[in-house]
């Protein structure tokens, strides 16, 4: 393979092997949040930490690189910002979280996978995507989003060994009850949650892809969002 087709190649592969990292991402996300709840750290203050992070890692890229790009900020585009940070940092992760800790980290990773399907719904729904059942590729979306839907839910009927990398007092207590009646109800609590963060996360993608048509400052606007979110 020459250079040039070498170059070519990774240009291609790249979305690919981003898509991949990002999920390898959200895994040791979800890993690593349901152990700072087992050792006893609050959901809500794992949130705020977890903007403020955020928020200090992506204010240079926005200063930088959309300094001189950013469009003009308007009420409306300011009033869809402030819906965006309500859906994403406030229901959708503290649903999230909450599922998780009724459930697993590892659950919890494995029904997020439902967030593309429930994505693919509200697009039709909204005419953002259109599908014509004449067309292999519209076939092929269809077909893709029930696999992906149905592959997600069937994984979690499947509960494994539980593994632990960290230990705490919760997970020990969590083991010795966990064929009660009481934690089934958690079970079943835990999955609706995580299943409206999924709705809520999915939400977000579609009204944030209409608010990037007219405001294309990507950083910025991520940056006013988390702000938004710690206050």
């Amino acid at each position: 393979m020459d250079k040039i087709g070498f170059a070519s190649f990774c240009s291609k592969a790249k979305p690919y092997a981003l898509t991949v990292a990002v999920q390898i991402g959200f895994a040791g996300s979800s890993i690593f949040s349901m152990s700072s709840f087992n050792m006893g750290m609050s959901r809500f203050v794992f949130i705020v930490y977890r903007n403020i992070i955020a928020a200090i890692t992506l204010a240079p890229f926005g200063w930088f690189f959309e300094r001189k790009v950013r469009p003009k900020m308007t009420i409306s585009v300011f009033l869809h910002i402030m819906a965006l940070s309500f859906l994403e940092p406030v229901i959708d992760q503290g649903f999230t979280f909450l599922g998780m800790q009724y459930t697993s980290a590892s659950f919890t990773s494995i029904l997020m996978n439902t967030v593309p399907s429930i994505t693919f719904f509200l697009a039709v729904i909204f005419r953002i995507e259109h599908v014509n059942i004449k067309q292999i590729r519209s076939i092929a979306k269809v077909i893709g989003t029930i696999v992906t839907f149905g592959g997600a839910l069937l994984m979690t009927i499947y509960k494994g060994p539980p593994i632990h990398l960290f230990y705490s007092p919760k997970i020990a207590h969590h083991d010795a009850g966990s064929h009660d009646t009481q934690t089934l109800k958690h079970w079943v609590s835990g999955t609706l949650f995580i299943l409206l963060g999924c709705f809520t996360w999915s939400s977000f993608f579609i009204l944030q892809a209409t608010i990037y048509h007219s405001f294309f400052g990507c950083y910025y606007s991520i940056l006013i969002r988390i702000l938004h979110h710690v206050v």
